[in-house]
């Protein structure tokens, strides 16, 4: 029977090239980002479009057929999608500059009132005046980063939009060409190892799908309860706040303290006379991080990656001093990936039989191409 060996299973020199080879990866990761970003968002692109190509192949279409259609299916939801927020935003007379400073304004003055609010509770608190520490460091802070900072980032991120363009481009040839590609690769093996060859692409490719599609059901999840929280507790925009901050999630840890500054930031500056809705978005994110580990975890990601939680964490904190954000992002799926390879590859490698196999297979070549001469 084909199984794959368990993680317990594999030896220290496994794991540890396992572990070097992901950390190899993630370090050229960090020295092509405009190919990886589009890259990552291709891949997931292909996992969210896969389902319903494959429901057109199975409904009679040819796969280039079925890769198309849903392909430009996707690009008229995303433009239309894009003309439906232009038009909604573009119905503002704000410019974004002051949006952006408005909403800034309203997180500082949310975070100088409850500052004030502790001092107001706790005398040692007013003793060390944080909150006039806090003004005149969110002064300097802010005075350092219009001037220094701002253009820089909105330079860099117009820099990043022809590179982003590859993501569709590459998701349709994804769509297209991903089993030409596995038979191109499968015809390179020795036939002594082709049939657990098949078995690790067959394998790699269940865990990338099971780890994406876990994503994606988990981002709607979220996007769900967080959006009805937020708009039970009276939070503007409930349902885009809600799609932001899971998505910001996928990033382990920063993202979903980053999503719930943001919400506090929204929630604090459009209504201003209420500082407690604030504080009840931020019970809110407490809750939703508390069923997504307990409860939508294990529905959606639960089995795509068996890995021990001290690994994991490890590689968490490996994968963001190395790739930053990205390394972040990618840490898990490619050590799950690079995981079953190095299982497999063990195998392949350490199994008296399939290298046996191999021999005796290149000794009938040899044979067979001296008969003759």
């Amino acid at each position: 029977m084909n199984t794959l060996p368990s993680p317990s299973s594999s030896g220290p020199v496994v794991w540890a090239g396992i572990i070097g080879a992901t950390c190899l990866l993630l370090a050229l990761v960090n020295h092509a980002l405009w190919l990886a970003v589009p890259f990552i968002l291709a891949i997931v692109l292909y996992y969210m479009l896969l389902p319903p190509m494959q429901r057109l192949i199975r409904a009679g279409f040819g796969h280039a057929a079925a890769a198309m259609l849903v392909g430009g299916g996707f690009c008229v939801l995303v433009a239309l999608v894009v003309i439906g927020a232009s038009t909604w935003s573009g119905g503002g007379t704000e410019p974004w500059q002051d949006t952006a400073t408005r909403y800034a304004d309203g997180g500082i003055a949310f975070v100088r009132h409850t500052l004030t609010e502790i001092e107001d509770r706790f005398p040692i608190a007013h003793k060390m005046r944080i909150a006039r520490l806090a003004d005149a460091r969110f002064a300097a802070f802010t005075n350092t980063f219009v001037q220094k900072h701002l253009p820089s980032i909105v330079v860099s991120t117009l820099a990043w939009l022809p590179s982003l363009l590859l993501a569709p481009f590459l998701t349709f040839f994804f769509l297209r060409d991903g089993a030409r590609f596995k038979r191109f690769l499968a015809r390179a093996v020795p036939n002594a190892f082709f049939e657990k060859t098949l078995y690790l692409l067959h394998e790699v490719d269940q865990t990338a799908r099971r780890y994406f599609q876990g994503m994606l059901k988990l981002t709607v999840l979220d996007t769900a309860v967080l959006a009805l929280g937020l708009w039970v507790i009276g939070v503007p925009k409930p349902l885009l706040l809600g799609f932001i901050a899971a998505v910001l999630a996928w990033v382990p840890f920063v993202g979903s303290v980053v999503g719930c500054v943001l919400v506090v930031i929204v929630a604090s500056t459009d209504v201003p006379g209420e500082p407690m809705l604030a504080y009840g978005a931020i019970v809110v994110f407490v809750l939703v991080r508390l069923l997504d580990d307990f409860v939508f975890m294990p529905l959606t990601l639960g089995r795509s990656l068996q890995i021990h939680p001290m690994v994991t964490v490890l590689m968490i904190f490996i994968g963001g001093a190395l790739a930053g954000v990205a390394g972040l992002m990618l840490v898990l799926p490619v050590l799950g990936v690079v995981m079953v390879i190095g299982q497999t590859l063990g195998v392949l490698m350490t199994s008296p039989r399939l290298r046996a196999r191999h021999r005796h297979a290149l000794r009938l070549r040899t044979r067979l191409a001296a008969r003759g001469l």
